[in-house]
């Protein structure tokens, strides 16, 4: 190892554990989502093809769909109560500022973003807070189709229970298109993604003073 370079802790097991356990949940539920949508579609014309939908038919994407939701429920709300009474969140997402994401935002775009291993950058930050908010809308959408009748003070907040299937399909929607880019980015920073399997990264110091993963 070069001397200039260091192993530092990322992430805990904890933190690892509940993002792997989140990532097959959501897998899961998206998957078996798309074999509900499809037999009960919302728009005319917009399908999803049936060997990527989890469940076969109806009832099997319905019970691949709750088994994965009380999965994803309780491992998120674990992980948010550490997140937030354990300071990881206060640490590591905040502050964020509107300010910051633009200059953030436009350095990313000119390819002028630097990582520096073990901080999130504006843009990270207002992302992960961005799915955090997605993840509940989903939670409490879903609860209001699900139970439609014992919850349907939930669903008037939604505009009514047609209206509650519109969110949850759209916050699906955004759900995957934060994945991809999440995957776009593991794939334009390939070190980031060890940290998140070992917990540990390579931090390489320069003669300027300046960290970055390795």
């Amino acid at each position: 190892m070069n001397a200039n370079d260091q192993k530092i802790k990322i992430h805990t097991l904890s933190v690892r554990l509940f993002h792997w356990i989140n990532a097959l949940a959501i897998l899961v539920m998206i998957t078996s989502g798309w074999q509900i949508y499809n037999a009960s579609p919302i728009f005319d014309g917009i399908g999803f093809p049936s060997s990527l939908a989890l469940g076969g038919w109806l009832g099997g994407g319905i019970q691949w769909h709750f088994a994965a939701m009380w999965v994803f429920v309780i491992n998120f709300a674990i992980y948010l109560l550490i997140g937030i009474f354990g300071g990881r969140f206060k640490m590591a997402l905040f502050p964020v500022s509107p300010r910051s994401v633009l200059t953030d935002l436009g350095k990313a775009l000119r390819g002028r973003l630097p990582h520096d291993v073990g901080r999130y950058n504006a843009v990270q930050k207002i992302s992960y807070l961005g799915v955090f908010a997605l993840f509940i809308v989903v939670i409490l959408s879903g609860l209001s189709i699900w139970k439609s009748v014992q919850f349907s003070w939930l669903a008037s907040l939604f505009g009514g229970y047609d209206d509650a299937r519109v969110v949850h399909f759209f916050c699906m929607a955004l759900i995957c298109a934060f994945v991809v880019m999440h995957l776009a980015l593991v794939l334009i920073v390939p070190s980031t993604f060890i940290p998140m399997v070992t917990g540990w990264a390579k931090k390489t110091k320069h003669s300027n003073g300046e960290n970055h993963a390795a």
